[in-house]
């Protein structure tokens, strides 16, 4: 029995069927032996293809990670070059200038402060103007000089926090960030504030306005811009000054705030525009005020009402004082004051005791026009 497999034909059926069960189980068997064996050939010659592409994407891996690391190396090398070259060009360029720490002489001794403030806190009030004629970014700064009506819009437009009246709680401080704290010497809590940030003490009334420009220009490294203000606002007086000299004459000014147990008498470092009437335009106050206010250098004078004429200019400028709520007409009402020649002549001007007696180059720029019109229309 022999059985016929051609390509393209039938086969020829035999009647042995168990011959043909075997052919065929005989031939299966054979089928299955070579494809297993081809199966198992062809799993080895997979597995090998795979290990070779591996080797190949490591090598290429650690070709490329070689040169990316080269290629970076470079990079941070040129950076670094660059921002080297940048810093002995500018006081402000790239991150290592932000973050850099100086020291400032501060009045309470030396204290290392970034070099270029970013989030400034101002608790002294009277310092804040001195920030924004510099453009120095304040985020928090007390009621006080918020509601300076020469400094509060650009207050505003920074978004500057408003701290109250009373100190701020750790937490206030702590949610604003700030980079540097400034205070009055004195203030209490120094040591828990500098736990929050640098803090710079400040004795008030140790510099004059223009000293103390300078000074704050060094401390945010804005020099240039504090003697180029300086600059502006002398070639101002110089303008000014021959006039105001011509109206006013060898009259006296006086500068008058009644308060609750009599009035005060300010002389030339105390704003309310002292720096202006006394310092640049050399104006002179009565003879007990001169030496009591000014000359003595205190800046300041109490009086009784009794005494007022003796104190009382040809000129005054005048306004309530505005550290306690006494009614201030228990002096403008009373007979002795009425009775005042700068009264009677209608030589009296009226400052903002909410502003004027503020003594920062904004506010100065802001009394400085005030001042002068009101002494010059004094001469008619």
């Amino acid at each position: 029995m022999k059985l016929v497999l051609s390509k393209g034909q039938s086969h020829d059926i035999v009647d042995n069927d168990y011959q043909y069960h075997s052919l065929i189980e005989f031939n299966t068997t054979k089928v299955g032996l070579f494809l297993r064996s081809t199966k198992r050939s062809l799993i080895w010659m997979m597995m090998a293809l795979v290990f070779v592409l591996i080797l190949s994407a490591c090598g290429q891996s650690a070709s490329e990670t070689a040169t990316d690391g080269a290629d970076q190396t470079n990079v941070s090398s040129d950076a670094e070059s660059k921002t080297s070259d940048n810093t002995e060009g500018s006081t402000n360029t790239g991150a290592g200038a932000e973050d850099e720490m100086v020291s400032f002489a501060s009045d309470a001794g030396e204290v290392q402060v970034p070099k270029n403030p970013k989030r400034i806190v101002d608790l002294t009030a009277f310092t804040t103007g001195y920030f924004v004629a510099l453009d120095a970014p304040v985020v928090g700064a007390a009621s006080g000089s918020m509601k300076n009506k020469y400094i509060k819009d650009q207050l505003a437009a920074q978004g500057t926090t408003d701290l109250g009246e009373q100190p701020p709680t750790p937490e206030q401080l702590l949610a604003l960030k700030p980079d540097l704290i400034m205070v009055y010497t004195g203030t209490e809590g120094i040591d828990k504030l500098s736990q929050i940030a640098p803090v710079v003490q400040i004795e008030y009334g140790k510099r004059n306005y223009k000293d103390l420009m300078l000074e704050m220009g060094k401390l945010t490294n804005r020099e240039d811009a504090a003697k180029a203000w300086i600059s502006k606002w002398e070639a101002q007086i110089n303008e000014l000054k021959p006039k105001v000299e011509a109206a006013v004459g060898n009259r006296t000014v006086s500068i008058l705030n009644p308060y609750d147990k009599g009035l005060y008498v300010f002389g030339h470092n105390y704003g309310r525009g002292g720096e202006i009437i006394y310092g640049e335009f050399g104006l002179k106050a009565p003879a007990k005020a001169q030496a009591e206010a000014i000359d003595s250098g205190t800046g300041w004078a109490s009086i009784s009402i009794e005494v007022l004429p003796e104190y009382a200019g040809d000129i005054i400028f005048t306004s309530p004082w505005s550290g306690d709520t006494s009614d201030s007409n228990k002096v403008y009402e009373n007979a002795l004051w009425k009775n005042l020649p700068a009264v009677k002549a209608n030589h009296v001007f009226q400052l903002d005791p909410s502003s004027d007696t503020y003594n920062d180059p904004v506010s100065l720029e802001g009394q400085l026009k005030f001042i002068t019109d009101s002494l010059l229309s004094a001469s008619k």
